[in-house]
């Protein structure tokens, strides 16, 4: 006699923005999905749907991940922070102000995937991380400065369409000096 399927669904709580969310959802539903069609939250931008564009990018315990490859119910009891949960009431997270200060988006369809993203990228650059063009990766190293090429790296999982990476990477700059997290760039090497 053959065994019973498993079930194909769960009831999940997802911690979204500070809120609570219970949800009964298919194995295979993809956070994306679930924030977007389940939770009207759709700030979330599906763009490929393959992982490659970043215009899903969210932060799960403050780590960017692109919504679309990552299913809903591994996101059962962490912390998931939308574009929608960056601001505080009418005060703008210090990198979406400087999105907007910068003109670092054209139509806007990436720009929260860029947004959560580059929030991630300030923290793991302040905490030390290196990337693929950090000059000295050793350890006990004095973290490398925030240049335009750490940012244009620390970013290229998140694709513009229209080309405003010279902006995204000013309010990335702006963003993290004006935190105290990298010296301020000069006009010349944020369009570099």
């Amino acid at each position: 006699m053959a065994p019973e399927p498993s079930p194909t669904s769960s009831a999940i709580t997802l911690h979204i923005n500070g809120e609570k969310h219970p949800l009964s959802v298919d194995h295979r539903t993809t956070l994306l999905d679930a924030l977007r069609e389940r939770l009207d939250l759709t700030g979330t931008k599906k763009g490929c749907d393959q992982g490659q564009c970043g215009a899903c990018t969210v932060l799960v315990d403050r780590r960017r991940v692109v919504s679309c490859l990552t299913l809903a119910v591994t996101a059962q009891d962490r912390e998931v922070t939308t574009v929608e949960g960056l601001a505080d009431g009418d005060d703008l997270h210090p990198v979406q102000q400087a999105f907007l200060d910068l003109d670092g988006y054209q139509c806007g369809y990436c720009t929260p995937g860029q947004i959560c993203s580059a929030i991630a990228l300030i923290e793991e650059h302040a905490a030390g991380w290196p990337s693929a063009v950090t000059p000295d990766v050793d350890p006990d190293a004095t973290p490398a400065p925030l240049t335009p090429d750490e940012i244009r790296e620390r970013l290229s999982g998140n694709l513009c369409r229209c080309g405003a990476y010279v902006s995204i990477v000013r309010a990335v700059a702006h963003a993290a000096a004006t935190h105290g997290r990298s010296p301020a760039l000069t006009t010349e090497e944020g369009a570099a």
